[in-house]
């Protein structure tokens, strides 16, 4: 009865041994992890916070070009109402453009997953289209789809008949491109996910009976949803505050936000600039507030928990 007892307690005292030993091998695996990415994040931190910081310092009129300083919302003020449309309009353009992108992109990877000609032949149109510049697929895209571009051209349409795509009322041209852009970049990244954990399950299910909608509603898409939230906050924050193809493509007025703070930015009138660094800001704010709500998303993902 005693050895019984005895070796109970050596048991239980091994097994705790072996559970601290792999908690304390998991911590130190975490810190050198930190360790490693630490001097990238601080360097980030560096140039993006002192960025940030520079410009909120600005827009509050503490380090203005001219004049005195002084704490002030002038900045916020002075184009206010060409502020609130332009919040309004660059909302638009960004949620259009990454619910377009995440759906064409969905698809796509579904298509690049089956692992048969036409998905490489949609694998290889994708990795071609990610190095394109936003600048020379803006320029493509308004050669082709402007009242005098090629298509119009090609199909003998007047220009007077051709829809206003490229400076039109939707800003049309300018969710096109992006969606062509970033559709491509949410294929690769999902179907680098479902590459390695769809066929398993995929399988599996299909061996229980499940029919192939109940496989893809029930595996591959829970399985892509943490890829597809984060491509879409990426998505998001690029488009929100991306210059050139708005301005390319769009319409004088009114102005998304990144070409109102250009605007600004570059203005013959010097006290033009905290304006500029107020519309930086409040860009900033917006996507911080994305990101928060798209990682409160991801949370609640059952691969997360």
């Amino acid at each position: 009865m005693a050895r019984s007892g005895a070796r109970a307690v050596g048991t239980t005292i091994t097994a705790l041994d072996k559970q601290a030993a792999g908690v304390s091998l998991r911590g130190s695996r975490r810190w050198s992890s930190i360790a490693l990415v630490a001097p990238a994040v601080l360097i980030a931190l560096f140039v993006v916070g002192g960025g940030i910081g520079f410009s909120l310092v600005q827009s509050l009129g503490l380090l203005p070009l001219v004049g005195e300083a002084s704490l002030s919302l002038d900045a916020y003020v002075a184009n206010g109402d060409d502020l609130v449309r332009g919040i309004g309009l660059s909302l638009a353009i960004a949620t259009a453009s990454t619910v377009l992108s995440c759906i064409i992109g969905l698809i796509a990877a579904l298509v690049i997953t089956q692992g048969r000609t036409t998905g490489r032949v949609v694998a290889g149109l994708s990795a071609l289209t990610i190095p394109v510049p936003h600048l020379v697929g803006a320029a493509s895209v308004g050669l082709l789809l402007s009242d005098a571009g090629i298509i119009p051209r090609l199909f003998g349409i007047p220009g007077t008949e051709w829809p206003d795509i490229v400076g039109g009322t939707w800003w049309i041209a300018v969710v096109l491109e992006y969606t062509w852009k970033e559709s491509a970049f949410v294929a690769l990244v999902v179907a680098g996910v479902l590459a390695s954990r769809v066929a398993r399950y995929d399988e599996t299910a299909a061996l229980l009976g499940a029919s192939r909608a109940r496989r893809l509603r029930h595996v591959v898409i829970p399985l892509a949803r943490p890829a597809v939230i984060v491509s879409a906050i990426i998505i998001f924050v690029y488009t929100l505050g991306s210059y050139e193809v708005a301005w390319l493509l769009g319409r004088p007025y009114p102005e998304p936000l990144p070409v109102l703070a250009f605007r600004l930015f570059t203005s013959i009138t010097l006290t033009a600039r905290p304006e500029a660094a107020a519309v930086a800001v409040v860009t900033t704010l917006i996507s911080l507030a994305v990101v928060a709500l798209g990682m409160a998303a991801l949370r609640r993902t059952p691969l997360w928990k």
